[in-house]
Protein backbone atom coordinates (compact mmCIF):
# COMPACT_ATOMS: atom_id res chain seq x y z
CA UNK A 1 0.00 0.00 0.00
CA UNK A 2 1.33 3.33 -0.60
CA UNK A 3 2.56 6.00 1.97
CA UNK A 4 -0.75 8.14 1.17
CA UNK A 5 -2.90 5.43 1.85
CA UNK A 6 -1.35 4.43 5.11
CA UNK A 7 -1.90 7.72 6.50
CA UNK A 8 -5.86 7.48 5.83
CA UNK A 9 -5.61 4.41 8.47
CA UNK A 10 -4.54 6.50 11.43
CA UNK A 11 -7.84 7.32 13.20
CA UNK A 12 -9.12 10.81 13.90
CA UNK A 13 -9.18 12.62 16.72
CA UNK A 14 -13.00 12.75 17.45
CA UNK A 15 -12.48 8.60 16.75
CA UNK A 16 -10.28 8.24 19.15
CA UNK A 17 -12.22 10.75 21.62
CA UNK A 18 -14.92 8.12 21.60
CA UNK A 19 -13.07 4.80 22.27
CA UNK A 20 -14.03 3.45 25.42
CA UNK A 21 -9.75 3.74 26.64
CA UNK A 22 -9.72 7.23 26.26
CA UNK A 23 -12.99 8.34 27.25
CA UNK A 24 -12.70 7.21 30.63
CA UNK A 25 -10.22 10.39 31.24
CA UNK A 26 -13.03 12.83 29.56
CA UNK A 27 -14.05 13.26 33.14
CA UNK A 28 -11.07 14.02 35.10
CA UNK A 29 -8.38 15.35 32.69
CA UNK A 30 -8.70 18.47 31.43
CA UNK A 31 -9.18 18.14 27.15
CA UNK A 32 -6.50 20.15 26.25
CA UNK A 33 -4.36 17.19 27.84
CA UNK A 34 -6.20 14.59 25.83
CA UNK A 35 -6.55 16.11 22.66
CA UNK A 36 -2.65 17.06 22.47
CA UNK A 37 -2.00 13.16 23.57
CA UNK A 38 -3.96 12.00 21.29
CA UNK A 39 -1.76 14.27 18.71
CA UNK A 40 1.17 13.39 19.48
CA UNK A 41 0.82 9.48 19.15
CA UNK A 42 -0.92 10.07 15.84
CA UNK A 43 2.18 12.59 14.10
CA UNK A 44 4.73 9.92 15.72
CA UNK A 45 2.84 7.47 13.21
CA UNK A 46 2.26 9.65 10.67
CA UNK A 47 6.17 10.49 10.99
CA UNK A 48 7.49 7.12 10.73
CA UNK A 49 5.00 6.48 7.81
CA UNK A 50 6.85 9.27 6.03
CA UNK A 51 9.85 8.22 6.81
CA UNK A 52 9.16 5.09 5.80
CA UNK A 53 10.08 3.37 8.72
CA UNK A 54 6.72 1.16 9.11
CA UNK A 55 4.97 -1.98 7.10
CA UNK A 56 1.22 -1.96 6.95
CA UNK A 57 0.81 -5.31 9.31
CA UNK A 58 3.11 -3.23 11.96
CA UNK A 59 0.83 -0.14 11.24
CA UNK A 60 -2.19 -1.98 11.50
CA UNK A 61 -1.03 -3.59 15.14
CA UNK A 62 0.06 -0.12 16.27
CA UNK A 63 -3.09 1.77 15.69
CA UNK A 64 -4.87 -1.28 17.60
CA UNK A 65 -2.74 -0.42 20.57
CA UNK A 66 -3.39 3.09 19.88
CA UNK A 67 -5.47 4.08 22.70
CA UNK A 68 -3.89 2.20 25.64
CA UNK A 69 -0.47 4.23 24.61
CA UNK A 70 -2.76 7.05 24.65
CA UNK A 71 -3.76 6.27 27.87
CA UNK A 72 -0.43 6.29 29.30
CA UNK A 73 0.65 9.63 27.65
CA UNK A 74 -2.64 11.04 29.30
CA UNK A 75 -1.50 9.72 32.58
CA UNK A 76 1.93 10.88 32.42
CA UNK A 77 0.78 14.58 31.00
CA UNK A 78 -1.35 14.81 33.96
CA UNK A 79 0.68 14.22 36.80
CA UNK A 80 1.77 17.14 39.03
CA UNK A 81 4.95 18.09 38.81
CA UNK A 82 5.26 18.25 42.77
CA UNK A 83 4.27 14.76 43.75
CA UNK A 84 4.61 13.20 46.79
CA UNK A 85 7.75 10.59 47.14
CA UNK A 86 8.88 7.77 49.45
CA UNK A 87 11.90 8.63 51.08
CA UNK A 88 13.64 5.50 52.11
CA UNK A 89 17.01 7.08 52.26
CA UNK A 90 17.51 7.69 55.84
CA UNK A 91 17.21 11.30 55.98
CA UNK A 92 14.63 13.08 58.25
CA UNK A 93 14.92 16.26 57.13
CA UNK A 94 16.13 15.63 53.34
CA UNK A 95 15.93 19.03 51.93
CA UNK A 96 15.36 18.07 48.66
CA UNK A 97 12.07 15.91 49.57
CA UNK A 98 10.62 19.06 51.32
CA UNK A 99 12.47 18.96 54.88
CA UNK A 100 9.65 18.06 57.64
CA UNK A 101 6.05 16.77 57.04
CA UNK A 102 3.15 18.33 58.42
CA UNK A 103 1.39 16.56 61.10
CA UNK A 104 -1.60 15.38 59.92
CA UNK A 105 -3.19 17.53 63.17
CA UNK A 106 -2.84 20.36 60.88
CA UNK A 107 -4.77 19.09 58.11
CA UNK A 108 -8.40 19.90 58.91
CA UNK A 109 -7.44 23.71 59.67
CA UNK A 110 -5.88 24.24 56.35
CA UNK A 111 -8.69 22.93 55.11
CA UNK A 112 -10.69 24.87 56.83
CA UNK A 113 -8.75 28.39 56.39
CA UNK A 114 -8.08 27.39 52.57
CA UNK A 115 -11.58 27.33 51.53
CA UNK A 116 -13.28 29.84 53.83
CA UNK A 117 -12.65 33.91 54.37
CA UNK A 118 -10.43 33.87 57.42
CA UNK A 119 -9.44 36.58 60.25
CA UNK A 120 -6.31 36.54 58.67
CA UNK A 121 -5.79 40.24 59.58
CA UNK A 122 -8.60 41.43 60.99
CA UNK A 123 -9.16 41.99 64.93
CA UNK A 124 -12.57 39.89 66.13
CA UNK A 125 -12.41 41.75 69.12
CA UNK A 126 -11.98 45.35 67.86
CA UNK A 127 -13.38 45.02 64.53
CA UNK A 128 -10.77 46.92 63.28
CA UNK A 129 -7.69 45.95 60.58
CA UNK A 130 -5.55 43.25 62.44
CA UNK A 131 -2.31 41.46 62.47
CA UNK A 132 -1.54 38.56 60.88
CA UNK A 133 1.39 37.87 63.31
CA UNK A 134 -0.70 37.73 66.27
CA UNK A 135 -2.38 34.20 65.60
CA UNK A 136 1.01 32.91 66.49
CA UNK A 137 3.05 35.37 68.47
CA UNK A 138 1.38 34.73 71.87
CA UNK A 139 2.05 30.76 71.86
CA UNK A 140 5.71 31.69 70.71
CA UNK A 141 6.03 34.04 73.87
CA UNK A 142 4.62 31.30 75.69
CA UNK A 143 6.53 28.59 74.37
CA UNK A 144 10.11 30.51 74.26
CA UNK A 145 9.65 32.75 77.49
CA UNK A 146 10.61 35.85 74.69
CA UNK A 147 9.02 39.48 75.27
CA UNK A 148 7.80 39.28 71.63
CA UNK A 149 7.53 37.25 68.27
CA UNK A 150 7.58 37.82 64.32
CA UNK A 151 7.72 34.77 61.67
CA UNK A 152 8.45 35.72 57.69
CA UNK A 153 8.86 33.14 54.71
CA UNK A 154 13.03 31.61 55.94
CA UNK A 155 15.51 31.81 57.97
CA UNK A 156 17.46 33.69 55.71
CA UNK A 157 15.04 36.08 54.82
CA UNK A 158 14.76 36.52 59.05
CA UNK A 159 18.16 36.99 59.53
CA UNK A 160 18.39 40.02 56.51
CA UNK A 161 15.17 41.45 58.05
CA UNK A 162 16.92 42.06 61.55
CA UNK A 163 20.12 42.94 59.88
CA UNK A 164 18.54 45.67 58.20
CA UNK A 165 16.42 46.28 60.97
CA UNK A 166 18.87 46.96 63.59
CA UNK A 167 22.30 46.91 62.00
CA UNK A 168 21.99 49.09 58.40
CA UNK A 169 25.06 50.95 57.49
CA UNK A 170 26.47 49.84 60.54
CA UNK A 171 29.05 47.21 61.53
CA UNK A 172 28.35 43.74 62.90
CA UNK A 173 30.75 41.70 64.93
CA UNK A 174 31.03 38.27 64.02
CA UNK A 175 33.76 35.25 64.73
CA UNK A 176 35.55 34.09 61.19
CA UNK A 177 34.61 30.58 62.04
CA UNK A 178 30.81 31.11 61.81
CA UNK A 179 30.76 32.66 58.25
CA UNK A 180 28.66 29.09 56.85
CA UNK A 181 27.18 28.87 53.73
CA UNK A 182 23.57 27.52 54.34
CA UNK A 183 22.48 25.78 51.16
CA UNK A 184 22.65 26.02 47.53
CA UNK A 185 25.52 28.02 47.72
CA UNK A 186 24.01 31.27 49.99
CA UNK A 187 26.30 32.14 52.70
CA UNK A 188 25.84 34.31 55.69
CA UNK A 189 28.16 37.21 54.02
CA UNK A 190 26.06 37.66 51.28
CA UNK A 191 22.59 37.83 53.49
CA UNK A 192 24.53 40.29 55.94
CA UNK A 193 25.62 42.07 52.83
CA UNK A 194 22.00 42.88 51.46
CA UNK A 195 21.12 43.46 54.32
CA UNK A 196 22.93 47.15 54.32
CA UNK A 197 24.60 45.88 57.35
CA UNK A 198 28.83 45.62 56.79
CA UNK A 199 30.34 42.37 58.19
CA UNK A 200 33.23 42.69 60.65
CA UNK A 201 35.03 39.29 61.00
CA UNK A 202 37.08 38.84 64.41
CA UNK A 203 38.87 35.84 65.46
CA UNK A 204 40.62 32.74 63.35
CA UNK A 205 38.67 29.32 61.66
CA UNK A 206 39.07 27.38 64.62
CA UNK A 207 39.14 29.74 67.62
CA UNK A 208 37.52 33.36 68.43
CA UNK A 209 37.81 34.96 72.16
CA UNK A 210 35.84 37.59 74.16
CA UNK A 211 38.48 39.92 73.53
CA UNK A 212 38.23 39.75 69.78
CA UNK A 213 34.99 41.02 69.89
CA UNK A 214 35.51 43.40 72.44
CA UNK A 215 38.73 45.14 70.81
CA UNK A 216 36.81 45.43 67.08
CA UNK A 217 33.40 47.41 69.35
CA UNK A 218 33.75 51.29 67.93
CA UNK A 219 31.50 54.07 67.20
CA UNK A 220 30.14 52.56 64.11
CA UNK A 221 29.20 48.92 65.62
CA UNK A 222 25.65 47.96 65.36
CA UNK A 223 24.85 44.30 66.46
CA UNK A 224 26.93 41.32 67.86
CA UNK A 225 26.16 38.05 65.77
CA UNK A 226 26.51 34.78 67.20
CA UNK A 227 25.72 32.01 64.42
CA UNK A 228 25.08 28.69 65.27
CA UNK A 229 27.28 26.10 63.06
CA UNK A 230 23.82 23.76 62.25
CA UNK A 231 25.34 22.20 59.67
CA UNK A 232 29.23 21.37 60.46
CA UNK A 233 31.20 21.50 63.37
CA UNK A 234 35.10 22.07 63.76
CA UNK A 235 36.89 19.64 66.09
CA UNK A 236 40.01 19.82 68.48
CA UNK A 237 41.78 22.49 69.10
CA UNK A 238 38.80 25.15 69.02
CA UNK A 239 37.12 27.98 71.51
CA UNK A 240 34.15 30.06 70.61
CA UNK A 241 32.11 32.83 72.64
CA UNK A 242 28.85 31.68 74.08
CA UNK A 243 25.73 34.13 73.89
CA UNK A 244 26.04 34.63 77.73
CA UNK A 245 29.63 35.74 77.37
CA UNK A 246 28.49 38.22 74.45
CA UNK A 247 25.84 39.72 76.78
CA UNK A 248 28.49 40.82 79.01
CA UNK A 249 29.19 43.18 76.23
CA UNK A 250 25.94 44.23 75.17
CA UNK A 251 25.62 45.37 78.71
CA UNK A 252 28.96 46.96 78.44
CA UNK A 253 28.39 48.76 75.72
CA UNK A 254 24.92 49.05 74.98
CA UNK A 255 24.92 46.48 71.72
CA UNK A 256 22.47 44.06 70.27
CA UNK A 257 23.47 40.49 70.31
CA UNK A 258 21.48 38.96 67.89
CA UNK A 259 22.05 34.96 67.26
CA UNK A 260 20.70 32.98 64.57
CA UNK A 261 20.11 29.22 65.42
CA UNK A 262 19.59 27.99 62.01
CA UNK A 263 17.51 25.04 62.62
CA UNK A 264 16.42 25.68 65.81
CA UNK A 265 14.46 23.33 68.37
CA UNK A 266 11.76 23.64 70.96
CA UNK A 267 13.06 20.78 72.83
CA UNK A 268 16.13 19.19 73.97
CA UNK A 269 16.87 16.42 72.10
CA UNK A 270 19.67 14.93 74.88
CA UNK A 271 16.29 13.73 77.01
CA UNK A 272 15.75 11.72 73.87
CA UNK A 273 18.96 9.82 73.68
CA UNK A 274 20.64 12.24 71.31
CA UNK A 275 23.40 14.99 71.43
CA UNK A 276 22.26 18.92 72.68
CA UNK A 277 21.06 20.93 70.32
CA UNK A 278 21.09 24.47 71.83
CA UNK A 279 16.76 25.44 72.23
CA UNK A 280 15.57 28.77 71.52
CA UNK A 281 14.33 28.70 75.32
CA UNK A 282 18.20 28.51 76.39
CA UNK A 283 19.10 31.25 74.13
CA UNK A 284 16.42 33.12 75.70
CA UNK A 285 17.18 32.61 79.30
CA UNK A 286 21.15 33.41 78.04
CA UNK A 287 20.04 36.93 77.43
CA UNK A 288 20.13 37.16 73.07
CA UNK A 289 18.02 40.25 72.18
CA UNK A 290 16.90 38.57 69.11
CA UNK A 291 17.25 35.07 67.91
CA UNK A 292 16.27 33.41 64.67
CA UNK A 293 15.09 30.12 63.61
CA UNK A 294 13.57 27.60 61.19
CA UNK A 295 10.09 26.35 61.47
CA UNK A 296 10.12 23.53 58.96
CA UNK A 297 13.57 21.62 60.21
CA UNK A 298 14.01 20.48 63.91
CA UNK A 299 10.95 22.02 64.56
CA UNK A 300 8.88 19.89 62.03
CA UNK A 301 5.95 22.68 61.01
CA UNK A 302 6.01 24.56 57.36
CA UNK A 303 8.93 26.60 55.91
CA UNK A 304 8.87 29.66 57.78
CA UNK A 305 11.83 32.02 59.73
CA UNK A 306 11.14 32.97 62.89
CA UNK A 307 12.31 35.51 64.93
CA UNK A 308 11.74 35.50 69.15
CA UNK A 309 13.25 38.50 71.40
CA UNK A 310 12.77 42.14 73.01
CA UNK A 311 9.65 43.97 72.23
CA UNK A 312 11.44 46.70 71.15
CA UNK A 313 13.44 45.08 68.16
CA UNK A 314 10.70 42.72 67.24
CA UNK A 315 8.00 46.20 67.20
CA UNK A 316 10.42 48.01 64.68
CA UNK A 317 10.43 44.80 62.58
CA UNK A 318 7.07 44.85 62.22
CA UNK A 319 7.36 48.15 60.42
CA UNK A 320 10.35 47.63 58.45
CA UNK A 321 9.30 47.45 54.28
CA UNK A 322 10.87 44.87 53.98
CA UNK A 323 8.60 42.59 56.54
CA UNK A 324 5.79 42.93 53.83
CA UNK A 325 8.33 41.39 51.44
CA UNK A 326 9.19 38.28 53.47
CA UNK A 327 5.28 38.53 54.84
CA UNK A 328 4.01 34.53 55.25
CA UNK A 329 0.98 33.92 53.69
CA UNK A 330 -2.16 32.09 55.25
CA UNK A 331 -1.39 28.43 54.84
CA UNK A 332 1.72 28.83 56.07
CA UNK A 333 0.62 30.75 59.52
CA UNK A 334 -2.40 28.57 59.88
CA UNK A 335 0.09 25.49 59.85
CA UNK A 336 2.31 26.93 61.84
CA UNK A 337 0.11 27.89 64.17
CA UNK A 338 -1.53 24.41 64.54
CA UNK A 339 2.03 22.99 65.15
CA UNK A 340 3.46 25.06 67.96
CA UNK A 341 0.25 24.59 69.53
CA UNK A 342 1.51 20.51 69.70
CA UNK A 343 4.19 22.13 71.37
CA UNK A 344 1.91 23.22 74.52
CA UNK A 345 2.63 19.84 75.49
CA UNK A 346 5.95 18.15 74.43
CA UNK A 347 5.19 14.09 74.86
CA UNK A 348 2.11 15.27 72.38
CA UNK A 349 4.24 17.07 69.59
CA UNK A 350 7.16 14.33 69.71
CA UNK A 351 4.40 11.82 69.18
CA UNK A 352 2.21 13.96 66.40
CA UNK A 353 5.12 15.92 64.67
CA UNK A 354 6.21 13.30 61.92
CA UNK A 355 9.95 15.19 61.91
CA UNK A 356 10.16 14.78 66.10
CA UNK A 357 8.76 11.38 66.04
CA UNK A 358 10.93 9.79 63.37
CA UNK A 359 14.16 11.45 65.13
CA UNK A 360 12.85 9.75 68.50
CA UNK A 361 12.16 6.65 67.46
CA UNK A 362 13.01 3.60 69.64
CA UNK A 363 15.43 1.08 67.81
CA UNK A 364 12.51 -1.91 69.02
CA UNK A 365 9.83 0.04 67.28
CA UNK A 366 12.40 0.09 64.18
CA UNK A 367 13.24 -3.41 64.49
CA UNK A 368 9.43 -4.41 64.78
CA UNK A 369 8.71 -2.36 61.53
CA UNK A 370 11.81 -4.05 60.08
CA UNK A 371 10.67 -7.47 60.45
CA UNK A 372 6.81 -6.62 59.33
CA UNK A 373 8.48 -5.35 55.79
CA UNK A 374 10.66 -7.90 55.66
CA UNK A 375 8.47 -10.22 55.36
CA UNK A 376 5.91 -8.94 53.75
CA UNK A 377 8.96 -8.46 50.58
CA UNK A 378 9.80 -12.21 51.17
CA UNK A 379 6.63 -13.16 50.35
CA UNK A 380 6.31 -10.99 47.25
CA UNK A 381 9.66 -10.83 45.68
CA UNK A 382 11.06 -13.99 43.95
CA UNK A 383 14.67 -14.84 44.45
CA UNK A 384 15.81 -15.09 41.03
CA UNK A 385 15.37 -11.19 41.27
CA UNK A 386 17.18 -10.90 44.42
CA UNK A 387 18.60 -11.61 47.65
CA UNK A 388 16.15 -9.41 50.76
CA UNK A 389 17.75 -8.78 53.95
CA UNK A 390 17.03 -6.96 56.98
CA UNK A 391 20.22 -5.20 58.20
CA UNK A 392 21.62 -2.60 60.80
CA UNK A 393 22.74 0.73 59.65
CA UNK A 394 22.67 4.73 60.09
CA UNK A 395 20.28 7.49 59.68
CA UNK A 396 21.15 11.02 59.68
CA UNK A 397 19.18 14.40 60.63
CA UNK A 398 19.80 16.28 57.43
CA UNK A 399 18.73 19.87 56.90
CA UNK A 400 21.78 21.55 58.55
CA UNK A 401 21.10 20.14 61.62
CA UNK A 402 23.03 17.60 63.64
CA UNK A 403 26.04 17.37 61.20
CA UNK A 404 28.28 14.38 62.96
CA UNK A 405 24.89 12.63 64.50
CA UNK A 406 24.32 9.51 63.17
CA UNK A 407 21.31 7.08 64.48
CA UNK A 408 21.23 3.54 64.31
CA UNK A 409 18.60 2.33 62.39
CA UNK A 410 17.15 -0.98 60.28
CA UNK A 411 17.10 -1.47 56.36
CA UNK A 412 15.52 -3.31 54.01
CA UNK A 413 18.58 -4.13 51.78
CA UNK A 414 18.12 -5.57 48.20
CA UNK A 415 21.19 -7.11 46.29
CA UNK A 416 20.38 -7.18 42.71
CA UNK A 417 21.02 -10.44 40.43
CA UNK A 418 19.75 -9.25 36.91
CA UNK A 419 19.74 -5.89 36.60
CA UNK A 420 22.48 -2.70 37.63
CA UNK A 421 21.31 -0.97 41.23
CA UNK A 422 21.95 2.24 39.09
CA UNK A 423 19.09 1.11 36.66
CA UNK A 424 16.90 -0.28 39.61
CA UNK A 425 17.21 2.85 41.39
CA UNK A 426 16.18 5.08 38.50
CA UNK A 427 12.89 2.97 37.75
CA UNK A 428 12.02 3.03 41.41
CA UNK A 429 12.06 7.07 40.84
CA UNK A 430 9.63 6.37 37.90
CA UNK A 431 7.30 4.43 39.72
CA UNK A 432 3.86 6.23 40.13
CA UNK A 433 4.71 6.89 43.65
CA UNK A 434 8.54 7.75 43.42
CA UNK A 435 10.86 5.68 45.61
CA UNK A 436 13.64 7.09 46.47
CA UNK A 437 16.57 4.58 47.76
CA UNK A 438 19.89 4.70 48.15
CA UNK A 439 23.40 2.69 46.55
CA UNK A 440 25.61 1.24 48.81
CA UNK A 441 28.26 -1.25 47.94
CA UNK A 442 26.06 -1.86 44.68
CA UNK A 443 22.94 -3.03 46.66
CA UNK A 444 19.83 -1.14 47.80
CA UNK A 445 19.08 0.61 50.98
CA UNK A 446 15.70 1.33 52.08
CA UNK A 447 15.66 2.71 55.39
CA UNK A 448 12.75 2.34 57.90
CA UNK A 449 13.34 5.42 60.07
CA UNK A 450 11.72 7.55 56.99
CA UNK A 451 9.49 4.93 55.62
CA UNK A 452 5.65 5.56 57.06
CA UNK A 453 3.69 2.47 57.56
CA UNK A 454 1.06 3.29 55.35
CA UNK A 455 2.99 3.31 52.45
CA UNK A 456 4.30 -0.35 52.50
CA UNK A 457 1.84 -1.88 50.14
CA UNK A 458 2.58 1.10 47.37
CA UNK A 459 6.58 0.35 48.32
CA UNK A 460 5.97 -3.19 47.56
CA UNK A 461 4.40 -3.09 44.16
CA UNK A 462 6.88 -0.29 43.35
CA UNK A 463 10.27 -2.58 44.46
CA UNK A 464 8.46 -5.27 42.29
CA UNK A 465 7.60 -2.99 39.37
CA UNK A 466 11.06 -2.40 39.31
CA UNK A 467 12.68 -5.84 38.94
CA UNK A 468 9.71 -7.45 36.79
CA UNK A 469 9.38 -4.32 34.42
CA UNK A 470 11.10 -6.01 31.60
CA UNK A 471 9.26 -8.98 31.56
CA UNK A 472 5.28 -7.29 31.29
CA UNK A 473 4.69 -8.68 35.03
Amino acid sequence: MENKNLFKLIPKVDELLEDSIIEKYIDYVPRKIIVNSIRDETDLLRKKIKDGRIEEKDLVKKIEELPTVIGKRIEDKNKFNLRKVINGTGVVLHTNLGRSMLSSYVLKGLEEISTNYSNLEFNLKTGERGSRYSHVEELLKSIAGCESAIVVNNNAAAVLLVLNTVAKEKEVIISRGELIEIGDSFRIPEVMEESGAHLLEVGTTNKTHLWDYENAINERTGALLKVHTSNYKILGFTSSVSVTELCGLKDKYGIPVIEDLGSGTLIDFSKYGMEYEPTVQDSVKNGGDIITFSGDKLLGGPQAGIIVGRKTYIDKMKKNPLTRAFRIDKLTLCALEETLRLYLDEEKAVEMIPTLSMLTLKSKELENRGIKLYNRIKECIDKKFADIDLVDDYSEVGGGSFPIGKFPTKCIMLSLKNIRPEEYEKRLRNFKVPIIARIYKDNIYLDLRTIMPDDYDILIEGLLYGLTVDEGV
